[in-house]
């Protein structure tokens, strides 16, 4: 189906997706605990976007019955291969606009860093709305670069081009979120926000786009272009913020919403 095609596959960054994108120990805690509190007692929830079980994974350890879904196969493979060799948690290979299931099936779901990547991500909305039971919650962090790390993105995008804004629906665009729930018959409700720390340093963040490891850097098509850009951001943030190991890591508000069905 065209949705299948357009929606972006991680198949490319299982290897290093946990090097470059994830929470501190302390941030994956915070996590587990605010999406337990929401999903306990809920019956099987299901993870849209499971990919290497970052989250999956504590959460089942906490007692909550995951099911995730997927549309990149080697993304869950690693999840499979950090569990020791076998899934604790049931996976299905999907995507996420063509979900698998009968109507009704979850008290519970959730996305992290997901609808960005997904141009039909309304779509996506629809199906998680009609496989929810009555009465179920659906839970969303749509993640956005903030600090350094947004100037270093936007200063790649201006040497080579390309747009960031993602294919579906924009990072922090909580609002839009909001309405397209609401239209679905689920009320929005703040949940309490923490700050986090990056866990990762700035050279880091730098070594990833230098590696071509994030999905807006893929779209640079020419690899001369590519590499010109990388070294000229490297060049451009030792001069902006010094020796980049040395930068203090970042700290930022983990949002996450919650949307309730109706009783």
């Amino acid at each position: 189906m065209t949705e299948r095609r357009d929606s972006v596959a991680f198949d490319r960054a299982a290897e290093y997706y946990d090097l470059t994108r994830g929470l501190s120990p302390e941030g994956t805690r915070k996590t587990v605990e605010l999406l337990a509190g929401q999903l306990d007692g809920r019956g099987a929830v299901l993870e849209v976007g499971v990919g290497t079980g970052q989250i999956a994974l504590p959460l089942h350890e906490a007692g909550i019955p995951v099911i995730g879904l997927d549309l990149a196969r080697p993304m869950m493979d690693k999840l499979v291969e950090k569990a020791g060799g076998r899934s604790p948690v049931p996976l299905v290979q999907a995507d996420a606009t063509t979900m698998p299931f009968r109507d009704g099936v979850f008290g519970g779901a959730y996305l992290r860093w997901v609808l960005h990547l997904i141009p039909a991500w309304r779509s996506a909305l629809a199906e998680i709305a009609r496989v929810m039971r009555t009465g179920g919650v659906m839970l969303a962090a749509l993640g956005a670069y903030g600090g350094p790390r947004s100037e270093i993105q936007q200063r790649f995008a201006d040497i080579t081009g390309i747009s960031l804004e993602p294919p579906g629906l924009t990072w922090a665009g909580y609002e839009t979120l909001d309405e397209a729930m609401a239209e679905l018959g689920y009320t929005p409700r703040d949940l309490p926000p923490f700050i986090e720390v990056e866990r990762d340093r700035l050279d880091t963040f730098i070594e990833g786009i230098a590696n071509n490891r994030f999905s807006w850097t893929w779209k640079v098509d020419d690899p001369e272009v590519f590499d010109r850009a990388a070294a000229d951001v490297r060049r451009w943030a030792e001069e902006r913020y010094g020796p980049l190991h040395l930068v203090p890591p970042e700290e930022y508000e983990s949002v996450w919403r919650a949307y309730d069905a109706a009783p």
